[in-house]
């Protein structure tokens, strides 16, 4: 009987819980499509060149995942509670008809349980495909991979962990369900939607100086942050985070008494129903600022995670061809410690590969010593120089600026060779080059073909002869090597990002749908008024859809702002790996924005106005 009662509340109620049972679902496809990392295919590929990040994401989601369940456990608690209140009449009810007290719980119980299980199903289905769409686009974010590297596969080890995870938070959330209701006395039950909110009215003088309180801590602690930097973690640290938290609370604190004395003087106050939205928004904003100052935080972590990471990844991505711009470089470093130039081509053929089929291009260059007195560039950061003529000729043949002229040395604009071997290396004019002492021998080659086909055959030809037989010092520096390591960081940045900043989304936007239903249930009676006084089913739409926006905008636009800020903090770390595609994050992050926290906002809209309905022809 209890499980058919339960069933039936579930379906009945399916409107309440849907934003609830959609953050589970979200919450739940999240946590398997990142626990499932270790049987990506990517993370196989990565794994099989040795690659130290693929350990690094491995133990960081095993971190992030602990973190991740103990927000969501807070996240689930919140929405259970905002669940109790709607239903408490309900439960008096039953108590009024004789039920016990514990049956209640048992009920509710049955009810978190079967919400519980319906959410892990379709979280964990959800989940499979977003760990095969995450999967497909990790492969495609490659620029020459072997077309086999893409082989998916369900995760049960990440399903089995994302059940024991969450079946720990549902039964922490059922044990609170059942010592709430075990308290509750019946008049609670019966007159919680009678209880009346007092607003107090404050100064004007009081909001206003409040407001100013606020803003001059949010821009001490700008200011602390853009000139001391983000990384600098001491006590002036935690006093700049402490007093941007308290300038957020300061700033929500006062808008109630704030706002509303402004807009009064202004002729749109009296329109339409302005006047009763802007009340009933004042009346929640103080009691809600501890929340809203939790929430624009989230946001600021959420906006800034994520463009930070999508920043930072595309600087990877662009070091990876600033860094490799070559399919393999040649050094030889001559033998005995003498340079010696080499035919590098001839020594392929000699140990099994077909050159003229795998090379495109074969462009050699010699670097020289640097020497300070004849070049004028500093020892300790040049350790070699490369004749104008031999740069420009590299560059022509890329299709890259050249220097035609050069009246004294200067740093290399662009790579000359694969890897590190490039950094510290000046150009001079022609006529200095006689007089330096040649240092070694770099040979650029291009694949022809496909990258990872050619690249593999050059490797067997070089293992099966035991690397150069001629006795010439040689080492081999590929491009997929760099790559590959450079995908692993990129990688590694990209997914801890998204996954920290879609979790702290989520929250934000579950948080303030919550709450803005729960508001909703309250003011039905005020609607119903409404429509009693005469006010029309579009004008009360509007008037709801606009105090649900004003619920959302403005802790987004206080997070927004302080992203901002700490965005710029951050760029000023990742510049130094490079330029920071700051229009591209931004883009993206407010697609996540778009999709997710408007999602949520349409979601609250359609819940908040079922809750506040009443037709027009059922007035009385």
């Amino acid at each position: 009987m209890f499980s058919k009662l339960a069933l039936r509340n579930v379906r009945r109620s399916f409107r309440d819980y849907a934003v609830y049972f959609l953050t589970l679902t979200f919450g739940v496809c999240l946590f398997y499509v990142f626990s499932a990392l270790d049987g990506q295919s990517v993370m196989k590929f990565l794994a099989g060149y040795s690659n130290p990040n693929v350990e690094s994401i491995f133990t960081l989601v095993g971190v992030f995942s602990v973190f991740v369940a103990v927000v969501l456990a807070g996240l689930i608690l919140y929405a259970n509670q905002f669940l109790m209140k709607r239903r408490k009449r309900e439960l008096g009810t039953y108590a009024l008809l004789g039920m016990p007290t514990g049956r209640v719980a048992r009920l509710l119980v049955g009810e978190t349980l079967l919400i519980g299980l319906c959410a892990l199903a379709s979280g964990i289905a959800l989940g499979i495909l977003g760990s095969w769409a995450l999967d497909k686009l990790t492969v495609a974010m490659f620029l020459a991979t072997p077309e086999d590297i893409f082989t998916f596969s369900v995760s049960w080890a990440a399903a089995g962990k994302t059940v024991v995870y969450f079946g720990v938070i549902f039964l922490v959330v059922m044990v609170f369900t059942s010592v709430s209701v075990s308290r509750a006395r019946l008049i609670d039950l019966i007159r919680s939607g009678r209880t009346n909110e007092e607003v107090a009215q404050r100064p004007l003088g009081l909001a206003v100086a409040l407001f100013l309180l606020g803003c001059v801590s949010l821009g001490t602690a700008y200011a602390m942050l853009l000139l001391r930097g983000l990384l600098r973690i001491d006590l002036l640290w935690f006093i700049m985070l402490g007093l941007g938290t308290l300038g957020t609370f300061l700033i929500f604190r006062s808008l109630s008494g704030f706002l509303l004395r402004l807009t009064k003087g202004h002729p749109g106050y009296y329109k339409g129903l302005n006047m009763f939205v802007l009340r009933q928004w004042s009346g929640k904003v103080h009691t809600n600022c501890a929340s809203n100052t939790v929430i624009s935080i989230l946001l600021l972590l959420a906006i800034g995670v994520t463009a930070c990471s999508v920043g930072l990844n595309d600087t990877i991505t662009a070091t990876v061809g600033g860094q490799t711009p070559y399919d393999l470089t040649v050094l030889n470093y001559g033998r005995d410690g003498e340079y010696e130039e080499a035919d590098i081509p001839r020594l392929f053929r000699d140990v099994g590969l077909d050159t003229e089929a795998c090379f495109a291009s074969v462009e050699s260059v010699t670097v020289y010593y640097n020497d300070p007195a004849l070049t004028g560039m500093p020892a300790a950061g040049y350790y070699a120089v490369v004749a104008l003529s031999d740069y420009d000729r590299l560059m022509a043949n890329r299709g890259l600026p050249v220097l035609t002229e050069l009246k004294a040395p200067i740093r290399t604009p662009n790579a000359i060779v694969n890897g590190p071997a490039a950094d510290g290396v000046a150009v001079v004019p022609d006529e200095l080059v006689p007089q330096l002492t040649p240092r070694r021998q770099m040979v650029n080659i291009t694949y022809a073909g496909n990258v990872s086909q050619v690249d593999d055959l050059v490797r067997m030809a070089l293992d099966e002869a035991e690397n150069f037989p001629q006795g010439l010092d040689i080492m081999c520096n590929y491009k997929l090597d760099n790559y590959y390591d450079l995908m692993g960081a990129k990688i590694l940045v990209l997914y801890m990002g998204l996954y920290l900043g879609l979790v702290f989304l989520l929250t934000a936007a579950a948080v303030l749908a919550l709450q803005q239903l729960s508001q909703a249930a309250d003011n039905a009676r005020r609607y119903e008024l409404l429509s009693k006084l005469g006010a029309s089913e579009p004008m009360r739409r509007r008037a709801l859809v606009r105090q649900v926006g004003l619920a959302f905008l403005l802790p987004l636009a206080l997070g927004a702002i302080h992203a901002f800020v700490g965005m710029k903090a951050a760029n000023e770390i990742i510049n130094v790996m490079g330029h920071v595609d700051s229009v591209h994050s931004s883009l993206l992050t407010a697609l996540f924005l778009l999709v997710i926290y408007g999602g949520y906002f349409v979601a609250t809209c359609l819940g908040a106005w079922r809750a506040v309905r009443v037709e027009d022809g059922d007035r009385r």
